[in-house]
């Protein structure tokens, strides 16, 4: 009688073995753009912390801005000489959250004021002229006449999935978008940008502008520990892998 022989079978652990390096590679990709993000915060933040030390750039040219990128611009501190405009202003809905023990700030729910100011050279930008929480908001009137404002270049925010609609009409937003709020206060074309304010006295009298100790505290920088995670799940996965090699082998020695 002669013998069958059967077609070799595919290795059992072929498809996941590819499965699992396809995964590690993807996680420590993951990882490695976290740590490079890393990287770049590390630099932003440092940047930021020297422009406060030190004294504020020029505000850039009227003539210049269509060929500027806000991104690029956002966090430049600068000093920019120029007039209120005389009219209403703006409010943006906003929540700040209380600092830490011995601080000194106003915090909870209220509005970041904005108001139209007209540049030396003849551009309009919006400057933010800090925190006013709702409650004391009927304690504030606009600002008026010539004025020196020092304080950061900010992009545009970006409206979310959830972001309420904004209330033009009643000049109210819940996004800093400088060409929406120039529009509900009359004042015309605006820079692409906008100009928050530099905190002047004790920082609990309204409208509070930005203090840039607290603004470089506030910008996250969870970087490292998102790219730990991706780094734990590949070993994980080799884990996982690993033990299951193993259990294949064990069974099959069983059963040999």
């Amino acid at each position: 009688m002669s013998e069958v022989t059967s077609a070799p079978r595919r290795p059992r652990l072929l498809w996941p073995a590819l499965l699992s390096i396809l995964g590690v590679a993807i996680l420590c990709t993951l990882g490695s753009w976290q740590i490079a993000r890393m990287s770049e915060k590390r630099v932003f933040i440092d940047r930021l912390a020297a422009q406060a030390a030190g004294a504020p750039a020029a505000m850039p040219a009227t003539a210049s801005w269509a060929s500027l990128d806000p991104a690029a611009l956002d966090l430049t501190r600068v000093s920019a000489q120029g007039t209120f405009i005389d009219g209403p202003f703006a409010g943006v809905r906003t929540t700040i959250a209380a600092g830490e023990r011995g601080t000194r700030q106003l915090a909870g729910f209220g509005r970041w004021i904005f108001q139209g100011f007209r540049l030396d050279d003849g551009g309009v930008i919006l400057v933010n002229r800090g925190f006013v929480p709702e409650g004391r908001l009927g304690e504030i009137k606009p600002a008026s006449g010539p004025a020196t404002v020092t304080g950061f270049l900010r992009a545009p925010e970006g409206r979310g999935s959830f972001t309420p609609a904004d209330l033009p009409a009643n000049r109210e937003f819940y996004t800093r978008d400088p060409a929406a709020i120039a529009a509900s206060l009359g004042i015309g074309a605006a820079a692409p940008f906008y100009l928050e304010a530099e905190r002047q006295g004790d920082g609990l009298t309204p409208p509070a502008g930005v203090d840039a100790k607290e603004l470089i505290a506030r910008i996250p920088d969870n970087h490292l520990s998102y790219a730990l995670t991706w780094f734990g799940l590949a070993l994980t996965l080799i884990g996982v892998f690993a033990a299951f090699a193993w259990q294949g082998r064990r069974k099959a020695g069983e059963a040999a």
